[in-house]
């Protein structure tokens, strides 16, 4: 009991002090905070930026590609990447001569 009566008035007399100081520290709390919050945000707002550029060009990119795969397909594609046959592994198909 003599301890939580300690802590509780070691407590007390914290907490009384950091009233009494609080309103001369407050200043002083402000000036560092402002700038570190500032920059804090400065970096936040040049990342989202950062991506949001990312991936605009990844969506710009895919789109690429969806329409050259389209592309393809309209003029008669059957699967065939850059001469490979994806059905195959990916293997080159030979014709046969015969």
């Amino acid at each position: 009991m003599a301890q939580i009566r300690g802590n509780l008035l070691t407590g007390l007399a914290i907490g009384i002090g950091l009233f009494v100081v609080a309103p001369a520290l407050l200043p002083a709390l402000a000036r560092i905070a402002r700038p570190t919050a500032k920059a804090a945000l400065k970096a936040g707002l040049m990342a989202y930026d950062r991506g949001r550029e990312a991936l605009a060009e990844l969506g710009e990119t895919a789109g690429d590609v969806m329409a050259e795969a389209r592309a393809e397909i309209e003029q008669g594609g059957d699967g065939e990447v850059n001469g490979e046959d994806r059905a195959n592994g990916g293997a080159r198909r030979v014709e046969s001569t015969h």
